[in-house]
């Protein structure tokens, strides 16, 4: 089969495999995982050659970008203490371990193995987000999953270019040093200054197909500038993210808004397909260049690493979470965090496309090359599959699963939203206001707890049965050629603006799943 072909295999098998994961309530990236490894089992794959720096560039740029824009900067603020143990001294003690074991069993050059340790070390919050989709577990467990993966990416891939820099390079030399010193603040102060003209930029194209496709050549044009300025693209790309993100008006388009959520998640997701089909695709390569004797070897050193990305992250986490314990033990507050939500967290740390990502960008003449991305690949396998697919279990085993939680947020968001409206209206008279007034009354007493759901479910049937109709006589108008075809679109998506408002939460869920 071609490329092509191949990729179209996998998307049609992904697209299966996420209705089984959603019927049987099984995490996707486990069954992707797995279809990569069907993919390298298929007879005539085609061998596709992976240039490194389109690697990081194609997989990491839009998926950094996409996490620093909705990094939430008020949650990092006040769990600052985790999210610095855990993404920043978590990933390096883990870089450490690896590359100790790369180093003493495998007889990789240090440089060369620190790069093995930023390869397999920062966990995959896209992962974990998408396991966890199913049940809902402490907000302060999942601020610190959320927050962590920004800072644990950063962080590793600052040490994954470092490190590959001074292999690359043959050492610490001053010209490399001068550019490892100077890509650091020089990508910050480069991602800032592009989204400067980001802003300026979107103005004009803001609302049209034209500023959807615009954002990701942005996002592109960041990395692959930087990276040719030989600054850290990396720190470029989260700086310009997070300053759009910050100055981003809160009136902004919000036609906008809603389609570029779809388009990012769509990209991201494909993004995965793609990295486990080329994932299947090189470990199919990787096998048949090996002898037997050479492969078991590999597999028996990509076990020792699997081992040591656990439980380095276990000894960190809970290492962390006692000493929590042990400065808060005279107080009076309850524990912030419990034993078994660090095992959650910990458990919780899979791998997935940035580990996939670095292992791609690996260039030819790297030591043992084959090993390092079998050790990569197992890594991402074992930790999706099997930690992928016990997680929720376990979840629910500790007893942290709080859907009730979930759904008390949810009620005191809509509650207070609908009183800040109500608020608007108070000296407000006449048709129009009095409508406006009676269905945000109607949306506050559906809030309430317990909630008083009958306006609001009878608002429902009623306004569902009225779009039904609407829909008909739309299609009877379009179908007499009673209006043109720019009108019945104009009038249909309209329709589906007011559907998507009358839906129910848990119809909302399914179709945007």
């Amino acid at each position: 089969m071609t490329f092509f072909e191949s990729l179209l295999a996998l998307l049609l098998a992904a697209i299966v495999l996420l209705q089984f994961s959603r019927h049987l309530s099984l995490p996707y990236p486990a069954m992707l995982a797995a279809a990569g490894v069907v993919v390298a089992l298929i007879p005539g794959a085609p061998a596709i050659p992976i240039d490194p720096h389109t690697a990081l560039a194609l997989f990491l740029a839009p998926t950094l970008f996409d996490a620093a824009f909705d990094f939430p900067v008020g949650a990092a603020r006040k769990l600052w203490g985790p999210l610095v143990a855990f993404a920043v001294v978590a990933v390096l003690v883990t870089a450490s371990a690896v590359a100790w074991i790369g180093w003493a069993v495998a007889g990789l050059p240090i440089a060369a193995a620190v790069v093995l340790g930023a390869i397999v070390a920062p966990p995959d919050a896209a992962a974990a987000t998408a396991v966890l989709s199913g049940v809902s577990i402490p907000r302060s467990s999942d601020a610190v999953l959320r927050g962590e993966s920004l800072f644990n990416d950063a962080t590793a891939l600052l040490l994954f270019t470092a490190a590959l820099s001074v292999q690359s390079g043959g050492g610490f030399t001053l010209p490399v040093d001068l550019e490892l010193g100077l890509a650091a603040p020089g990508g910050i102060l480069f991602g800032i200054g592009c989204a400067m003209i980001v802003r300026r930029t979107n103005r004009h194209v803001v609302g049209t197909l034209g500023g959807s496709l615009l954002q990701f050549v942005q996002v592109f044009l960041v990395w692959i500038i930087a990276d040719r300025l030989h600054l850290s693209a990396v720190l470029a790309t989260v700086a310009c993210a997070m300053t759009v993100a910050r100055s981003t008006e809160i009136n902004a388009s919000a036609r906008m808004r809603v389609h570029s959520y779809a388009v990012w998640s769509t990209v991201v997701f494909l993004l995965n397909v793609l990295a486990f089909l080329l994932m299947g695709l090189q470990a199919r390569l990787i096998a048949g260049r090996m002898h037997h004797a050479e492969f078991m070897d590999a597999l028996g050193f990509a076990g020792l690493v699997v081992a040591a990305t656990i439980l380095t992250r276990f000894a960190v986490v809970i290492g962390y979470n006692r000493f929590r314990a042990w400065r808060r033990r005279g107080e009076d507050d309850a524990e912030t965090a419990t034993i078994g939500q660090a095992v959650l967290v910990s458990w919780s740390g899979m791998r997935g496309l940035v580990t996939l990502a670095t292992a791609f960008a690996l260039p030819a003449d790297f030591p043992q090359r084959d090993t390092v991305m079998l050790a990569a690949f197992t890594v991402v396998m074992v930790s999706l599959v099997v930690q992928g697919l016990t997680l929720a279990p376990l979840i629910r085993w500790l007893g942290l699963d709080q859907q009730h939680a979930y759904a008390h947020d949810l009620a005191v968001a809509r509650r207070s939203i609908a009183e800040a409206a109500l608020a608007t209206l108070d000296d407000k008279d006449g048709v129009a206001a009095d409508a406006l007034r009676h269905s945000y009354e109607a949306e506050r007493q559906a809030a309430e707890e317990p909630p008083i759901a009958d306006p609001l479910h009878r608002r429902r049937t009623l306004g569902l049965a009225a779009v039904k109709a609407e829909r008909q006589r739309l299609e009877d108008l379009h179908d007499s050629h009673r209006i043109g075809a720019e009108t019945y679109l104009q009038v249909q998506e309209e329709i589906d603006w007011r559907t998507l408002v009358l839906l129910p939460d848990e119809k909302r869920r399914v179709e945007e799943s």
